[in-house]
């Protein structure tokens, strides 16, 4: 061939490759984000890769986690700022429904103080009835809506630039269910409803948990969504555990979740074909519940990815094609909040809405933010009468309407409620006690309440209250009381108890009130009291008493801790009269404490007094000090007297926290605590200040505080305590 040929046949040979090039057109690419609890944040780092390599997806799929990374990406997040929104999570939080305890309501306060909250129980025509699961997932959906700026605007799934298909599991049929459409947080929601663990969602008359238990990998979903010709399928679901590592009946109903989920994956890893990339990115000892590693497990999927990078960038496209398919994506996102037009509450049957407007500070005129928004409905959730308190925004002709969506609790609204109490002590004995309740409410349309309730134990109660709100917005109340109680009150004297009196009192009063937003509640009302007071073992050393009489009493609880028992921060007060004409005496109790945190340290500080400001106060009216955290050193109520001060400084050290869904922690802490006593009743001798040291190791946990701790007096008197359950 001459050489003048050879650049015609150069030039031949190119067109014909750019032919060959034009007529195969760019597969289409569907991609597979799977199922696995924190392991699935490894998806973050595989679309890092992704980015780097210009792949542009046609569809993508998702489950459970993988659901949540997938819907964050179609609605045009970016890799970087999904890492941003998950370190900014605080996760041993996510999963405790309750707003902190400063934001529920006095009343429910009041309630969880002496039941158990996980002890709740419905009852109803149809027998005892439970609730979904350990945790509602009331904070979850909330954080959901914040990251797909439900906020700025409804996102519905079939408006999303990218198609997105979401796999859950309807629990009652066990059939595969795909949200194509409908509410985007919804179906992320829904597909993370890992059974036992979160509560269902209820969709289209359906009960839907985690879509793992049926297609954790869902490869068929993004083949028939936009016939995809290469698959690219990311595998984060954990690995079963060893025969030896199932025994607890937590651990065999986590196996049997995995073995479902396992075989699941093994049917769509077989459909894989050679062209498809398969990743599965090193774990190692990540949870499904290490949710607070998600950076770790974010840089295990880049480094998965990172393995097969040469198979991804043949699958990329130019850098320009790629920036402007992510622009279509992240021009979706909404730029900024809307101004609300009005606000609805929808979806009420028992509960008068205008009870939730006083926890909500949004009005019309003003701007959605996630953080005010959520406030005002962890408020609403706090209230206790509510299974999920969700919301919408629309436009209608328009007008932006925001949709306050709270789900009353279907055990609802009558329910059994349980609390138990075990302590011991070195110098006192043990003493236990079990406590029931039958709790109605929403009685009426002003959302009455019937409280009874009884205990048996070391100390017996027997009563009912009756609540009852005076406006819609449950601002004003009437409350009742009708009870009796009996208890035994042991008498010291240097030390040694000497006496053990039998006390009872039947009680019966009534009270105004005002619930102060949040803050607390105020009362003002007559207390009736019939009291009987005698010796029951050993020498006379008070009178006693059997007589009726009644008083004028004014009460003040405000607490603004965010826990019920041991706070990291925050404030209370509590402060209560008691005026009695016929025996010429008058009671005042005040308990000032406060809290605050530096790193895993807390402090704490507490005030207390008990006096009689007219007359002198009865023996069996006394104030009381002694027992855990109130003069740790001396035996319970050992120190009985009028005109009772006491201050408290300790300081904790967080040395561990409880598992996920489980709000508290462990805690080492030194107490130095005084005391000084006016007129005694007891321990007549000590007329200084009392002193006590104590050092103690406790926490909350789900059946109360419970803590084991030693006091020791500069006197000489020393105490060992061990205490679990409600005060």
């Amino acid at each position: 061939m001459t050489c003048r040929f050879r650049p015609l046949l150069a030039a031949a040979l190119l067109l014909l490759g750019t032919a060959q090039a034009v007529a195969q057109p760019q597969p289409r690419i569907g991609l597979v984000l799977g199922g696995g609890g924190a392991r699935g944040a490894a998806h973050i780092g595989v679309l890092e890769v992704l980015q780097q390599s210009n792949v542009r997806v046609d569809c993508i799929a998702g489950t459970s986690m993988g659901a949540l990374v997938a819907g964050a990406w179609a609605a045009g997040l970016s890799p970087a700022v999904m890492r941003e929104r998950l370190a900014a999570v605080d996760w041993s939080d996510m999963f405790i429904d309750n707003p902190e305890y400063a934001e529920m309501s006095h009343r429910n306060r009041v309630i969880s103080q002496r039941y158990l909250p996980g002890s709740e129980s419905g009852v109803g025509e149809d027998g005892v009835r439970y609730q979904g699961g350990v945790v509602s997932g009331q904070k979850i959906k909330l954080f959901l809506n914040q990251l797909v700026a439900a906020n700025q605007i409804e996102r519905p799934i079939e408006t999303l630039p990218l198609p997105l298909s979401i796999v859950a599991t309807d629990i009652g049929s066990g059939e595969r269910v795909v949200f194509r459409e409908g509410i985007l947080s919804t179906a992320m929601r829904a597909s993370m409803s890992v059974p036992g663990l979160l509560a269902p969602v209820e969709h289209a008359g359906r009960k839907l948990v985690d879509g793992g238990l049926v297609d954790n990998l869902p490869v068929a979903e993004v083949r028939e969504r936009c016939q995809a010709d290469v698959v690219i399928a990311v595998n984060v679901g954990s690995p079963l555990l060893k025969a030896e590592e199932v025994g607890s009946l937590l651990s065999v109903s986590a196996q049997m979740i995995g073995i479902l989920t396992e075989q699941n994956v093994v049917r769509s890893r077989a459909t894989l074909g050679p062209r498809d990339i398969y990743i599965q990115p090193d774990l190692g000892d990540i949870r499904a519940g290490d949710f607070q590693r998600h950076a770790e497990a974010a840089e295990s999927g880049r480094r998965a990815a990172m393995a097969v990078a040469g198979q991804l960038a043949a699958l990329g496209v130019t850098p320009a094609e790629h920036a402007a398919w992510w622009q279509a994506i992240e021009s979706q996102s909404p730029p900024s909040s809307l101004r609300i037009d009005e606000v609805r509450i929808a979806g009420l049957k028992r509960v008068n809405p205008r009870a939730l407007e006083r926890f909500i500070d949004i009005e019309p005129g003003q701007t959605i933010r996630p953080g005010r928004i959520n406030r005002d409905l962890l408020r609403i959730y706090g209230d206790g009468h509510y299974e999920s308190v969700d919301y919408s925004l629309l436009s209608n002709e328009g007008r932006n309407i925001l949709r306050i969506m709270p789900v009353e609790k279907p055990w609802g609204p009558d329910y059994l409620r349980f609390g138990i109490s075990l302590q011991a002590d070195d110098s006192d004995g043990s003493s236990f006690g079990l406590r029931a309740a039958y709790h109605k409410t929403w009685l009426n349309a002003l959302g009455g309440e019937l409280l009874y309730h009884a205990e048996l134990g070391t100390h017996n109660r027997l009563g009912v209250n009756y609540y009852q709100p005076l406006d819609e917005r449950q601002r004003y109340f009437v409350e009742g009381l009708l009870g009796v109680e009996q208890e035994r009150i042991n008498i010291f004297q240097n030390d040694r108890r000497v006496a053990q009196y039998k006390a009872s009192e039947g009680r019966a009063g009534v009270w105004l009130g005002q619930n102060t937003h949040v803050f607390g509640a105020l009362r003002l009302g007559w207390l009736q009291r019939k009291r009987h007071y005698r010796l029951d073992i050993g020498a006379p050393s008070l009178p006693g008493a059997d007589t009726s009489f009644g008083g004028w009493q004014a009460l003040l609880d405000f607490d603004r801790f965010d826990r019920m028992y041991f706070p990291t921060r925050g404030w209370a007060a509590k402060v209560a009269y008691f005026n009695s004409p016929k025996l010429d005496y008058a009671r005042l109790d005040v308990d000032l404490r406060g809290a605050f945190s530096v790193a895993d340290t807390v402090f704490n500080a507490r005030f207390g007094y008990t006096g009689s400001p007219r007359g002198e106060l009865p023996a069996f009216d006394a104030g009381r000090l002694g027992g855990f955290l109130n003069m740790t050193a001396f035996s319970p109520n050992q120190l009985l007297g009028d005109d009772v001060r006491y201050v408290g400084l300790r300081t904790e050290q967080i040395v561990g926290r409880l598992p996920l869904g489980l709000r508290g922690d462990m805690r080492v802490g030194l107490a130095l605590e005084a005391a000084r006593l006016g007129r005694r009743f007891s321990e007549s001798g000590r007329d200084e200040w009392i002193d006590s040291t104590a050092i103690y190791v406790g926490g909350e946990t789900p059946l109360g505080p419970a803590y084991l701790g030693i006091g020791r007096s500069r006197s000489g008197v020393s105490n060992i305590f061990l205490f679990i359950g409600t005060p």
